[in-house]
């Protein structure tokens, strides 16, 4: 039983660093590649009716430069539908839209798909009370958990 409490003690510990290292971002695993989860991303997001403005492939830049990184791409998508009521309650939201999806893979080979939670984004401009901010936390957490599930 003592081992069990360690466990889950050490894995409450590696949450909450993976969140300090990153306030705002949410991180879910994927079990796939990272170019499969990002396939699957952009097809739900597609799917969903939102537009995908482009996919930036991190590992590929630092190729062109003589670097290495381990697989890291970034898709950038939205909707006027949810940006717009959120930019009605602060302009400065504008900063952070269109929204982004963050997919890498860490030093021990495991996938993970992160994005800025918008309750978070929300915070950041002074209207954390903004009602568009929990909807589209939910739409985000609809469309990475639609990607990250076999």
């Amino acid at each position: 039983m003592k081992t069990l409490h360690s466990l889950v003690a050490l894995a409450l510990m590696a949450v909450v660093a993976l969140a300090s290292a990153a306030e705002g971002l949410v991180v879910v695993k994927s079990p796939y590649s990272v170019l499969e989860t990002m396939d699957r991303f952009e097809k739900v997001v597609k799917e969903r009716g939102l537009t995908v403005f482009s996919r930036i492939d991190h590992a590929a830049g630092a190729a062109k430069i003589g670097k290495s990184l381990r697989a890291t791409q970034v898709i950038i998508f939205g909707n006027p539908q949810g940006g717009t009521p959120l930019m009605e309650c602060a302009q400065t939201v504008g900063i952070d839209l269109p929204l982004k999806a963050l997919i890498w893979e860490d030093d021990s080979s495991q996938v993970w798909l992160g994005y800025n939670d918008p309750l978070f984004l929300a915070q950041r401009h002074g209207v954390a009370q903004c009602p568009v901010a929990e909807k589209l936390r939910q739409a985000l957490a609809g469309l990475a958990e639609a990607a990250v599930t076999p």
